[in-house]
């Protein structure tokens, strides 16, 4: 298997460089990169680019050199995203949450890649979810056969009804928490400084989403159910406000997993008092329903509107 080099290659024609050995590649093949850094960029500009085509896999991860397998897929046997397990069956969300595999921000990944970035067993998360589907099902919201207007008003009503009831209780327990218990427990400061970066990061989002895209996307919803003409929004196509709110997702689900880490997935010490419990409960409830909240969005809203607005477009 080829190895190219990347240090050895000048920055402006490094990702060029890459893409070009990239479309080179026979379905099934692959090639390595060597670079002095984490290509991560690379990875996501590849996915805007060129779509989910090809399987990344970390052979070396620093902290000195990387190296990645980069693989083309071969189309007939693409692998689903753990974003599509999910919007196909909700109850396989568990699963990635028991093993920390994102779904919601991360979910453009196969099992097979979020396995790998996490040094985690494929095998064993497959036959989890394997599980899940031998299990009988119970009720749940079949989000995908929802039409997009509805699904807009299901999250607005929900998930950002839910951000803004939960914020000022947050706000006051991260700030009495930290300041009665953060000399002996200091990973609380440092929680209530992520926390409150999500909840400035959240407030501004929804409100981008609730003055500018969701109304966009019930106007599509509504000419495709009349029939009607539809005209491009003034932003231009629905993909650049989209990439804006993935970007916010992604920085709010970095900030949230950090803090999930320095509380040890929200366990409160033993003898923790009534508010400091009542704080990582709350924390815990908070990020389910944010990962729920961007799941929908990220995998099954905004694929079903770009679609949508290409219909009546004709783009």
């Amino acid at each position: 298997m080829e190895t190219l080099d990347v240090t050895a290659i000048e920055p402006r024609f490094k990702h060029p460089t890459i893409f070009e050995k990239f479309d080179e590649l026979l379905e099934g093949s692959a090639f390595v990169i060597y670079n002095d850094h984490d290509p991560k960029p690379l990875y996501y500009q590849m996915i805007a680019e060129r779509g989910q085509v090809f399987e990344w896999e970390y052979l070396d991860e620093g902290p000195l050199t990387w190296q990645v397998k980069i693989t083309k897929l071969n189309l007939g046997a693409k692998p689903k995203t753990i974003g599509e397990l999910v919007a196909n069956d909700y109850r396989k969300a568990e699963v990635f949450r028991k093993f920390g595999l994102d779904f919601c921000c991360g979910g453009k990944k196969s099992v097979k890649e979020a396995c790998n970035a996490k040094g985690i067993d494929p095998e064993e998360v497959e036959e989890s979810l394997d599980a899940i589907e031998n299990q009988i099902i119970d009720h749940i919201h079949d989000f995908k056969s929802w039409e997009i207007g509805f699904l807009a008003d299901y999250i607005l009503n929900t998930h950002h009804k839910y951000v803004v009831d939960s914020l000022p209780m947050l706000y006051q327990l991260t700030e009495k928490v930290a300041r009665r218990h953060g000399d002996v427990h200091p990973e609380l400061i440092e929680i209530e400084r992520l926390f409150n970066l999500v909840a400035d990061e959240l407030s501004s989002h929804m409100m981008k989403e609730e003055n500018v895209l969701f109304p966009y996307i019930k106007e599509l919803s509504v000419a495709k159910m009349n029939g009607t003409k539809m005209e491009q929004s003034t932003f231009g196509s629905i993909q650049h406000p989209i990439r804006m709110m993935e970007s916010d997702h992604t920085l709010v689900g970095g900030f949230s997993e950090k803090m999930n880490e320095l509380s040890a997935g929200y366990t409160p010490p033993e003898n923790a008092c009534a508010s400091y419990s009542v704080l990582f409960h709350k924390l815990n409830e908070f990020e389910k329903d944010l990962h729920q909240h961007i799941h929908l969005e990220n995998n099954i809203l905004f694929p079903a509107a770009i679609e949508l607005e290409k219909e009546l477009l004709g783009l």
